[in-house]
């Protein structure tokens, strides 16, 4: 791979892998070098369509790109064959046949992708109890009477009200024409789908049909900045009939938030495109799960929606500008009441939709979401709940009180800050373990239950591939390294070790650890670890600010959220200092804690005036604003942290001792081996 810095900078969305190639590479070779899965079966001489990609438009700022078409070479005649032959959808180009001339941002649609990201966000098997905000109906209306002559959908009314205890409805125009001829299809039985969010309001009709109708569905969605999980459920029952997710086509625009709202600012359209983006992938992802569940997509009937703030105001065509400066202002907190047909989303025309409130200006719906699914709030425990992505957001409380923040970790533990590290994918590294006498590794990657030292292991990387780190073997490769001595409690990737495997090898001033020797070559980098470091100091900061404001040293229970939370090892959390010391049976993960929150909310209306009135009482706490945060940060650098104790973890991992355990790396200058002995007089002491 080329490491020319004049050479072209191509990043590949939505991976977050990039490098710097000669101009003339194609766009294929590029994808190989980097280890991006861009699938092509004929050998690069397109005729098997499946290399298609898409170049972004417009400028980049975290990575300084501007990115356009023309940055890449005119479509030549292999194109045109292919384009007359099979079509090529508009915008897209043949990896193969595509040269890089310049910058460039490219999006691999998951389409066209055999090894796509895998979107680990499953629904929740939790009974809930229904009090959906839609019921249907059904009532037989009296047919017309010259001596009492009132009207056809006033006589409906009169009926609602008697049998049902619906009184004065508001009906759409839309509805009106359509009265008559329905009342008379089926002998004046009809079945009506009536919305009403709360007691006391006025009750909406939604929709009518002839005779009984039973069909009636919502769907729960979480929108999340790297994935969007969506779930298709029957109001009647409760019953989930087909989920699906997928990647959120917004990461080509920036894989962190800060990143989009910057995209926002320096192009005119961003919002619009980033908007249409995410409704078009949700609308995506309703004509999937319809079509698994053989559903009429005019079945549904209500929707919940949760977000963070950002993918909050983006899917509801917010400029979201003002989230990327203090006092971050959210443009909207509360619940959000409109229409599928208001969002351009596919549905029954009369389809209503729901957003749960945000908390903060950077601790969205889908934190809200997942409060109401784990409920600190209804317990006397005091329980840490943690969400991690791009933006980790905290709550920490009990009945008594509840305080909540957000951290920026940044997308490290999502593989885009890290070397070889990649979303979840087949053939990606997931767990990681490291022999402490030899430090020969073992692994273990997406697709395959076998460890890399099992018989048949070869065959499987064969077939799959060994392509990078997710975000779980990231954590993990990083904790065994300090577990193993490999990585010293500075995070040093310690030279001596050299001594004891030819996998610590140089790397410049500093060192790596190769982890996997074949193609391509995966080693961890001292950057690597410096990312983590700083992405798990902020969080862990985060915390421990939290725990100041509640007046605790330690917290009783804990709980990770969201898909990246389901699969990391909470004792390999701990070791590396993502969260606090706490008893490991305490620590559980919860899955789309967000996406239960959001099926809670459509299945029950009284969970939605919980959470409203939850929202309110929660205490937010701005950690920009806390001039005690940064020293927080620097001490949650150390691994797993340069003062706290963590007796409960100590019990059952053999942690080394504080200090200098390694010594003799590059850069590990006299200064840092004076402030390592003086933590050790103080340790000591």
């Amino acid at each position: 791979m080329a490491s020319d810095p004049k050479d072209p900078l191509v990043l590949f969305m939505p991976s977050g892998k990039r490098g710097r190639f000669p101009v003339g590479t194609s766009l294929l070779d590029a994808a190989r070098q980097l280890g991006v899965h861009v699938e092509s079966v004929c050998g690069g001489r397109a005729t098997c369509g499946r290399c298609q990609v898409a170049v972004q438009e417009g400028s980049f700022a975290k990575f300084g790109v501007t990115s356009s078409s023309d940055h890449v070479s005119a479509r030549g005649g292999k194109e045109d064959r292919y384009d007359r032959l099979r079509g090529l959808p508009a915008g897209r180009r043949l990896a193969c046949s595509a040269a890089i001339l310049g910058d460039l941002v490219v999006d691999v649609p998951q389409d066209t992708t055999v090894n796509a990201q895998v979107v680990r966000k499953a629904a929740s098997d939790r009974v809930i109890a229904r009090d959906p905000a839609v019921r249907l109906c059904y009532v037989e209306v009296d047919p017309p009477d010259m001596h009492q002559p009132l009207g056809d959908l006033d006589r409906l009314k009169a009926v609602l009200a008697r049998d049902w205890g619906i009184h004065d409805p508001a009906v759409p125009l839309r509805l009106l024409p359509q009265v008559q001829t329905i009342l008379r299809r089926e002998n004046w039985g009809v079945t009506v789908a009536v919305h009403r969010d709360a007691d006391g309001t006025r009750p909406d009709i939604l929709a009518l049909w002839p005779g009984l109708h039973n069909q009636a569905y919502g769907i729960a969605c979480d929108i999340g900045s790297t994935t969007i999980a969506l779930h298709l459920v029957s109001l009647l029952s409760g019953r989930v009939l087909a989920s699906a997710g997928a990647p959120n086509p917004q990461i080509r625009f920036g894989e962190d938030l800060m990143s989009r709202v910057s995209y926002v600012m320096m192009n005119p359209d961003g919002r619009e495109a980033m908007t249409r983006a995410v409704r078009e992938a949700v609308n995506g992802l309703i004509a999937k799960v319809c079509a698994e569940g053989g559903v009429a997509a005019d079945d549904i009937l209500d929707a919940v929606f949760v977000a963070n703030p950002i993918m909050h105001h983006l899917f509801l065509g917010i400029d979201p500008t003002e989230l990327g400066q203090a006092p971050f202002a959210l443009a909207v907190s509360g619940a959000v009441q409109t229409t599928l047909a208001e969002l351009g989303l596919s549905g029954n025309a009369g389809a209503r939709a729901y957003l749960l409130p945000c908390i903060a200006g950077h601790v969205g719906a889908d934190a809200a979401g997942a409060t109401l699914a784990e409920g600190p709030h209804r317990q006397d425990r005091m329980m840490l709940l943690v969400d991690i992505g791009t933006n980790a957001e905290i709550v920490l409380g009990n009945a008594a009180r509840t305080v909540a923040a957000s951290s920026p970790t940044g997308p490290a533990f999502e593989g885009a800050e890290i070397s070889c590290g990649q979303r979840a994918a087949p053939g990606a590294i997931e767990r990681v373990r490291i022999d402490r006498d030899t430090l020969e590794p073992r692994f273990r990657i997406i697709g395959s239950d076998l460890w890399s030292d099992a018989p048949g292991f070869a065959a499987e990387a064969a077939r799959l591939g060994v392509t990078g780190l997710c975000g779980s073997a990231i954590i993990e490769v990083v904790a065994e390294m300090y577990l193993s001595g490999i990585v010293t409690g500075d995070g040093v990737i310690s030279g001596a070790q050299a001594a004891r495997s030819a996998r610590i090898i140089p790397n410049g001033r500093t060192f790596s650890y190769l982890l996997h020797d074949g193609q391509p070559r995966i080693a961890v980098t001292q950057n690597d670890v410096r990312a983590v470091q700083l992405a798990k100091a902020a969080l862990y900061a985060g915390i421990r600010l939290l725990m100041e404001k509640q007046g605790v040293a330690a917290v009783d229970t804990i709980r990770l959220a969201g898909a990246f939370g389901s699969f990391i090892d909470p004792k390999y959390a701990m070791v590396l200092g993502l969260i606090p010391d706490c008893d490991l049976a305490e620590v559980r993960a919860v899955g789309n804690a967000a996406g239960t929150g959001a099926m809670m909310a459509l299945l029950n209306r009284g969970h939605r005036r919980e959470i409203e009135q939850v929202v309110q009482r929660i205490e937010k706490i701005e950690t920009a604003l806390e001039p005690h945060f940064q020293q927080l940060f620097v001490a949650a650098m150390g691994l797993p942290h340069k003062v706290d104790a963590f007796p409960h973890l100590s019990r059952e991992v053999a942690l080394p001792p504080r200090g200098d355990s390694g010594g003799g790396a590059p850069g590990d200058s006299p200064r840092r081996r004076r402030e390592n002995r003086v933590t050790r007089r103080r340790d000591q002491a």
